[in-house]
Formats: structure tokens, C-alpha cells, sequence
């Protein structure tokens, strides 16, 4: 089963997704360079802090507490250190785009905690190879939103249609190593490509993550906490039997549901 990922600093909000079967609670302290780089998109744009750490990080139970920093630059250390000490399980470094910004992080992190690359610059995926040597890397996750600006794709889903996610799941998965893809938005809005195809598509490359998007449950138009738990729940119920359907597919059916999602791209 996918692991799902969930943005949120209220810890009333944590909880309820944690009990609704989110995997891992994601505080969000990127701030460097976002605001430029996403300014004409309907993006998520978080302004978490430390102290959303050490709220939230006693009060889960099962779920993970994944925290992303800043891109490497000169205060990293000192923000890696204060992340670790309020309770990270899983820092993910974002927009990085050489070796030596992996190794830094990866050496520095010293396995005091767990880590996870995202990986969205064109760059990135150019220096992918030679970042798989290095020792410490527990997981990658392919941002598809910065992905896009850096291809120039008129769609964030076309890294599926295009060859992309093939080329970068097989490096990944020869290198031994878990990896998501993307966010995944609300059955039943009619989105296309679908959410049911694109749970297709990651069971057919092999991803072992995604993240739960704005629209699979908008806290910020939700207010009664009760509905956004329901809202949750029921969500991901329905995105768990779609898993159940999807695994069970032959090579026939994931070529036929890829097929699929090329024609949606290209319409």
C-alpha cells in the first residue's frame, strides 16, 4: 500500500488525519526560492515554523512526522539540528540539483534521521545516477509540481505521458531505493487523468508513496474538524480499494491504463 502524506501544522487536523489512516504528517519550513519559482501556480504555499514541530510531534501516535527544510544553503546545519531536536522522524530536502548538495545533507544528517530527496529540477534528474552512490539516501520522492516548471510541461502529469517516470523509477529501483511520486486529488470531481488512473500508474512503476493534495480534503474551505476527518476517511477508503484493484492488474491492463493517461494528457 502507498504511504500517504498529509500537510498540516494544526495539530487538531494532524490527529484526525493520523486516525484517518495518513501515514505521515507533513510540516513544511520550505521557504527559500518557492515564492519565485511557484508564483503563477495554484500551489500549496505553507508558512510552518519550528514550534508546529514540537506541538505536533508528541501527539502522534502511529503516523511519521516528516519535516521539509529549506534548500541546502549556509543555515542549513543549524536548521537540520533545531528540526532533529523537536522531533522529526523524516527530513526531506527539496530543490536540490548536484551531488555535492546531497552529500552534504546526507553526511550532515548523520543518520539521526530518517531522509527523503525530493527530486524536481531538471538538474536533478540529469546528476540522479551519481547521487544514487551516495551512502544514506532512505528514500526519493518526485516533485512534479517544480518538475514542471523546470521541463517546461503545459501539465504536472506529463512527466507520465512523456517517459520520464519510466526512465527515473527504473534507475531508482535498480539503486534499491523506496520512491513516490507526486500528489493524488479527490475521487469523484472529474479530474484527468483520473486518481484511479494514476493509482494505476504507480503501481505500475513501482512508487511506494504519494501525497494527498489540496483538493483530497481542502482544510482551508472544511472548518468543522469532524467533516475533515469524515472527508479523510472516506477518501482514503475509497483510494485503498482502488489500490486493491490496481495491484491486481496484468501487463495488458497497465498498458491499457497508461494508454489511457497519455490521452487525457493529450487532450
Amino acid at each position: 500500500m502507498l504511504k500517504l502524506l498529509y500537510i498540516t501544522n494544526d495539530d487538531r487536523i494532524a490527529l484526525a488525519a493520523e486516525r484517518a489512516g495518513v501515514n505521515r504528517i507533513w510540516i513544511d519550513l520550505e521557504v527559500l526560492g518557492k515564492e519565485q519559482r511557484q508564483k503563477n501556480l495554484n500551489t500549496v504555499k505553507s508558512f510552518h515554523t519550528i514550534e508546529d514541530i514540537k506541538k505536533i510531534a508528541p501527539l502522534l501516535n502511529k503516523s511519521d512526522l516528516l519535516v521539509r527544510v529549506n534548500p541546502w544553503n549556509k543555515n542549513s546545519k543549524k536548521e537540520i539540528d533545531e528540526v532533529i531536536d523537536a522531533g522529526a522522524d523524516i527530513i526531506m530536502l527539496p530543490y536540490w540539483k548536484s551531488k555535492e548538495e546531497v552529500w552534504n545533507f546526507i553526511t550532515y544528517l548523520d543518520g539521526r534521521c530518517r531522509s527523503l530527496l525530493l527530486l524536481e529540477t531538471k538538474e536533478a534528474v540529469e546528476e540522479l545516477k551519481n547521487v544514487l552512490e551516495i551512502k544514506g539516501i532512505d528514500e526519493i520522492h518526485i516533485g512534479l509540481n517544480d518538475l514542471r516548471l523546470s521541463y517546461g510541461y503545459k501539465d504536472m502529469f506529463e512527466p507520465f505521458a512523456s517517459g520520464l517516470l519510466d526512465k527515473l523509477s527504473t534507475i531508482i529501483k535498480e539503486a534499491g531505493i523506496p520512491f513516490g511520486i507526486g500528489g493524488i486529488g479527490q475521487f469523484g470531481l472529474g479530474l484527468s487523468p483520473s486518481p484511479e488512473e494514476l493509482i494505476a500508474e504507480h503501481y505500475r512503476l513501482g512508487s511506494t508513496a504519494v501525497i494527498l493534495s489540496r483538493t483530497f480534503c481542502n482544510a482551508e474551505k472544511i472548518k468543522d474538524i469532524d467533516l475533515i476527518e469524515k472527508t479523510l476517511t472516506d477518501n482514503i477508503k475509497r483510494l485503498r480499494e482502488t489500490e486493491i484493484w490496481a495491484a491486481d492488474l496484468d501487463k495488458k491492463g497497465y498498458e491499457d491504463n497508461h494508454a489511457l493517461v497519455v490521452k487525457a494528457l493529450e487532450g
